[in-house]
């Protein structure tokens, strides 16, 4: 084989980790499968905490090179967030990938880190809320992208079915004096709903909390 790159390495990782999960990604296991000595992995990172910010990286290479400097602070900061779900969301194993790094440590992603600080500074809050608005928007993203509108497990239509239909029931035979919302709400809560909405939903809701409060300190007497 041709020599063995860094961005091959990545995408050998990133393969095995949709697949299997991050743990089975692994030194060794990726020197099974390229078939080469773990040694000549050692050239590229010398451990799994290595390639796991450079899988980060790597996720994050191409949108973290997207900004649009116009526009209200609100839509360009809702549009970051939706397109950092976006991005995880291609690979099942993403969210992961961040959560197991410090993001700190992942060049690309201190440009959305950064981008993100401006933006919320910029509607009003101070430093130090920036930090904590920022942290809360990212972690939200990742832990969208994450959620249960992706089914890691891929179960057939048939498992997932019968599944849906048994918590349907275990819901709805629930005393109803004692949880009536539970049991009205027994289908869409077990059915829940499309990636696209799911996501959508949870943009609006993260973004129009940092717009509340927001709006409450322009309105405070100066």
């Amino acid at each position: 084989m041709g020599k063995l790159t860094r961005d091959a390495v990545i995408d050998q990782a990133l393969r095995i980790g949709d697949a299997e999960g991050l743990q089975a990604v692994t030194i060794r296991r990726l020197a099974q499968d390229l078939g080469v000595t773990p040694m000549a992995l050692y050239w590229h990172f010398k451990n799994k905490e290595q390639l796991t910010v450079g899988m980060g990286d790597h996720l994050m290479r191409g949108f973290a090179t997207q900004e649009d400097a116009t526009g209200p602070w609100n839509e360009r900061l809702r549009g970051l967030v939706a397109d950092l779900v976006g991005v995880l969301r291609r690979h099942t194993c993403a969210a992961s990938v961040l959560e197991e790094v410090d993001q700190m440590e992942v060049p690309s992603f201190l440009r959305v880190w950064d981008t993100a600080l401006g933006l919320i500074n910029q509607a009003g809050f101070t430093y130090e809320e920036s930090c904590l608005v920022a942290r809360y928007l990212l972690k939200g993203a990742i832990a969208l992208a994450g959620g249960e509108a992706r089914d890691r497990r891929r179960p057939s239509d048939h498992e997932a079915a019968e599944t849906k239909r048994i918590k349907r029931l275990n819901l709805q035979s629930l005393p109803r004096a004692s949880y009536p919302h539970l049991v009205e709400m027994a289908t869409p809560l077990v059915d829940g709903c499309s990636a696209e909405v799911y996501d959508t939903f949870g943009v609006d809701l993260l973004i129009g909390g940092v717009e509340v409060m927001a709006a409450r300190r322009a309105a405070r007497p100066l």
